[in-house]
């Protein structure tokens, strides 16, 4: 294997991590945002940058870089957060918690739309 082989793959597997911790800590990041009504890509760029940090372990140009390589899947991803933002406002309710009352939209990942 030739170093130029050997650094394509040290760099793809170092996206791939990036990926990871992404998908896996995404969702614990959401939770603990009070930013329900901005985009899950200003939240994360310009309102907490330090809690994303914090929660997935990845910087802003960590999330940058994987925005760059094009492996998101908007339409999925847009999917993914507003049924996330549905289940947490259905599981605090049953609780008899309304911790987001007055809230009339939903930030997805690059698009808000109305809540109901």
């Amino acid at each position: 294997m030739t170093a130029e082989e050997k650094e394509y793959k040290s760099k793809r597997k170092l996206v791939q991590e990036k990926l990871i911790k992404f998908a896996t800590r995404i969702p614990a990041f959401m939770y603990l945002t009070d930013f329900r009504e901005n985009t899950l890509q200003d939240v994360i760029t310009k309102l907490e940058p330090e809690l994303f940090l914090t929660v997935t372990g990845l910087t802003v140009q960590d999330f940058h870089l994987l925005v760059r390589l094009k492996v998101f899947n908007t339409e999925q991803i847009n999917a993914a957060v507003f049924a996330f933002r549905r289940y947490e406002d259905a599981s605090l309710r049953y609780t008899g918690i309304a911790s987001h009352a007055g809230l009339t939209d939903y930030g997805l990942y690059d698009t808000v739309v109305a809540r109901d």
